[in-house]
């Protein structure tokens, strides 16, 4: 065994750790858990905790099922709301066949292989997500609009508020865990939160991400209040979104900065943001791929409908923030079409694979969009070359059938099962009949 799982197993007995969560994700972005004891645990770095693949969506055909999860000794960390007798920790699992190669349905897999991809052309991608969320006082009840914990608005600070003090904890939970945090901030809408992560790896990142959500829904329930990452709960307040900064390093050095060049951004960075703009379309089924995620970015405002850039433009789909004097490797592209409650470790891959396609075949960059993008008419638009982005989980899927790219980024199993999976949910949503159309129609019909 290696230092990172001496190091983990010395820490199980000074700690007085009893139980031991392994952790990893389906294809759909959903956190699995199964609980070994610490005896367990010399034999599951070693060969893995077996498990019927079958039984987790897209993971494998019954015929192929003996799946192993093999603990990342990287990942270990105390699970610091289980602070009630005995310690539990948790470790990220990487799964792989029963032969030890890698196993094709691993979402974490997925991103791995992209990341390597780059490595082999010299660069390190990073990550920086700034998560959106709502806390409601209650939780859900079939056919009952939530009711916000709060009325605030972006940035207020309230007094006694709720919102406040379950961020405090949070980032308490999070910092206890190594996941450092850079800011927090009630949002806009009525509940809303904004929690923003620090810059990693995008490996790292993903995993925070994981771990984020199940920070934030601990805490939640210990104070008896609900919370969601639902890309639009309700029609009349701002969906959540996941805005992601993103980065190129070659060793310890930004590879988007170039001094001197308009916006400090460097040909590579052009390239990488033409890559994603080009190839935004195809992607979207995994980067919004909820049938709720298209009711977020039709809405406008914070959240892009339309394929462009600009220099600190917040109605674009890719903003380059403003270039700060001494700060060149602090430079970064924002994305914006993302939303909380994508499978991250599926959708950085996919804007990975996009940024490196550009970078490979050599995209120019289209002009950047000046304007306000939602102010434009749509013949204006149409003369500026900005088209928009899909309008609904059925036109992702539809573009996204024909992408080589999306293919060979997710590879053909996960990419297969993803796509006839998003097919089922857009069949069962265009099936219901809406409280809309009832309200609308009863009354005059």
């Amino acid at each position: 065994m290696g230092k990172q799982e001496d190091f983990v197993l010395r820490a199980l007995e000074e700690r007085d750790v009893r139980f031991v969560r392994l952790w990893f994700t389906d294809v759909l972005g959903f956190l699995k858990s199964v609980a070994v004891a610490p005896a367990e645990l010399e034999g599951a770095f070693a060969e893995g905790i077996g498990f019927d693949g079958s039984a987790i969506e897209g993971f494998a055909r019954v015929h192929e099922a003996d799946m192993l999860a093999k603990p990342d000794p990287s990942t270990f960390q105390i699970l610091p709301w289980r602070d009630q007798g005995p310690a539990t920790a948790r470790m990220f699992c990487d799964i792989v066949m029963p032969d030890g190669s890698p196993s094709y349905a691993d979402p974490r897999y997925v991103l791995k292989r992209t990341l390597s991809k780059a490595a082999e052309k010299g660069f390190t991608f990073y990550t920086h997500p700034e998560i959106e969320f709502y806390l409601f006082k209650d939780s859900p009840v079939h056919g009952v609009e939530p009711v916000p914990v709060d009325s605030s608005g972006y940035f207020d600070h309230t007094a006694q508020s709720m919102g406040a003090d379950f961020r405090r904890e949070a980032i308490t939970y999070l910092e206890a865990m190594g996941i450092s945090v850079e800011f927090s901030h009630h949002e806009g809408g009525p509940g809303q939160q904004e929690i923003d992560l620090r810059y990693a790896d995008a490996l790292s990142t993903a995993d925070n991400i994981m771990t984020f959500r199940t920070v934030i829904r601990e805490v939640a329930l210990s104070q008896d209040i609900w919370a969601t990452f639902m890309p639009k709960p309700f029609t009349q307040h701002p969906g959540s979104g996941m805005h992601t900064h993103v980065s190129l390093f070659e060793g310890d050095t930004n590879a988007f900065y170039e001094a001197g060049a308009e916006y400090q951004l460097s040909k590579v960075g052009r390239q990488f943001i033409a890559g994603v703009l080009k190839h935004a379309p195809e992607i979207s089924v995994v980067t919004n791929q909820w049938v709720n995620s298209y009711k977020r970015t039709i809405a406008g405002g914070e959240a892009p409908s339309y394929i462009s850039w600009g220099h600190n433009n917040r109605s674009a789909m890719i903003r380059v923030p403003m270039y700060k004097p001494l700060k060149g490797q602090s430079t970064r592209v924002e994305l914006r079409t993302l939303d909380a409650a994508c499978n991250p470790y599926l959708a950085f891959a996919a804007i990975l694979g996009a940024g490196m396609k550009g970078i490979e075949e050599g995209y120019d960059l289209p002009p950047e969009a000046e304007d306000d993008v939602w102010s434009l008419s749509e013949r204006e638009r149409h003369s500026l070359g900005i088209d928009p982005l899909p309008r609904s989980l059925h036109e992702a899927i539809t573009v996204a059938e024909s992408s080589e790219l999306l293919a060979e980024t997710l590879g053909e199993h996960v990419f297969d099962y993803f796509l006839r999976n998003k097919r089922a949910e857009w069949a069962d949503y265009r099936a219901q009949v809406t409280p809309f159309e009832r309200d609308r129609m009863l009354p005059i019909i």
